[in-house]
């Protein structure tokens, strides 16, 4: 039996076990088929959510909190929140039945999967990579996700104009990210400076960045435009 490309690639994420509560429980079991998508099957985006509007990708969504807030604060856009934790599933899928939010779908998978195989090409106004595990062990950081590979996935799903927008709290991690970005030229930096950019509105804060703005942790936006 013959391996798949994606056996042999290294991953970015490691699957944590960790415990839902019963009321994500209960989220898995009577909302799976109304929010999620399955990885087995193709879908067209513009049925699946009944509109033609711009779709933004985030990836590694967590618990889901701060993608509901931007779902609910921009219903003229699509979402599809991609993340392996079950629990941050269940617990998405609670935030949007109680909102009643109709713009937003996940898939509980490996994103790069979900982008090489069923993201059709030039057809994302944006993505969104928010606090992704920094990998801090020298050994580790062939895992870390930003890499010369990832972008040219980028470029590939992204259309003119579409945006990747990544935050992180790991200073190093800041700096390889904007060294790999400012490389492609296919890209160009949102910022003046051509360093970091100021948090838009647009991201809110989540609990765990505010904790860290308490204890005086900083944070860095990286955004870059597809030429």
């Amino acid at each position: 039996m013959t391996s798949s490309p994606e056996n042999h690639r290294i991953r970015s994420f490691i699957l944590r076990q960790g415990r839902a509560t019963a009321g994500q429980k209960l989220a898995i079991e009577t909302l799976w088929d109304k929010y999620c998508l399955d990885p087995k099957h193709h879908y067209h985006f513009d049925k699946i959510f009944d509109n033609n509007a711009p779709i933004i990708i985030e990836i590694g969504f967590g618990n889901g909190d701060s993608l509901a807030k931007m779902a609910a604060a921009n219903p003229e856009k699509n979402y599809i929140g991609i993340e392996v934790h079950r629990p941050g599933v269940g617990h998405l899928m609670m935030l949007l039945e109680q909102q009643q939010l109709t713009n937003v779908r996940i898939y509980h998978h490996d994103a790069i999967n979900i982008l090489e195989q069923h993201i059709p090409d030039h057809s994302l106004s944006g993505v969104q990579l928010f606090f992704p595990d920094p990998w801090q062990k020298r050994r580790h950081h062939k895992r870390r996700i930003v890499s010369y590979n990832f972008l040219e996935l980028l470029t590939k799903k992204l259309v003119i104009g579409g945006y990747f927008h990544a935050a992180t709290d790991w200073e190093d991690y800041a700096k390889e990210m904007l060294k790999i970005l400012s490389t492609q030229p296919d890209f160009i930096n949102n910022s003046s400076s051509k360093c970091y950019c100021q948090r838009p509105d647009y991201r809110p804060l989540t609990k765990f960045e505010q904790r860290g703005i308490r204890l005086g942790h900083r944070v860095w936006d990286l955004i870059f435009k597809k030429l």
